[in-house]
């Protein structure tokens, strides 16, 4: 696994988040911003992850409900639900997470590759860092949200 473009002298730079009771972290270089939960506007014939979209100071932008998108349940919005605001291969999306955790700074040497046994699910990921005595998944979110992802959402890139 090459991870040479999330290391930066020897470190990664990670924002974790809860999805149900599991722990996820994405690269911060990709985060625009976290957000409270705030009301969407539905889209008519989006895709099931779509929730809708959001206007972020002037610029509309589609909303994920990124348990959906990794396969799991809806996500059930509450108080401390939030919004990450990320750049995606030329497309602004926010994601729909349980909540925020950390923002935390780990030796590189600590994420490990995804077992076999993953499956499907190491198309999204990029490895496990184990913490503490919780497991962290990687996401990988350029492979997550692809051109044909935007396309779809009729955003242009």
């Amino acid at each position: 696994m090459n991870t040479s473009h999330l290391v930066q002298a020897g470190s990664l730079e990670i924002i974790a988040f809860r999805l149900h009771s599991q722990e996820f972290c994405v690269k911060t270089t990709s985060i625009r911003e976290i957000r409270g939960w705030a009301t969407v506007t539905p889209l008519p014939h989006a895709p099931y992850e779509v929730l809708g979209v959001m206007n972020l100071r002037g610029t509309v932008i589609p909303i994920v409900d990124l348990a959906v998108k990794l396969g799991m349940a809806n996500s059930e919005v509450n108080q401390r639900s939030a919004v990450v605001v990320a750049d995606v291969n030329g497309v602004t999306v926010g994601l729909l997470v349980d909540g925020v955790s950390d923002i935390l700074t780990i030796p590189a040497d600590r994420l490990q590759p995804l077992p076999q046994a993953a499956g499907p699910s190491a198309a999204f990921s990029d490895g496990i860092i184990a913490q503490g005595e919780s497991m962290i998944c990687f996401l990988n979110l350029e492979r997550m949200f692809g051109v044909d992802d935007a396309d779809s959402w009729g955003m242009a890139v």
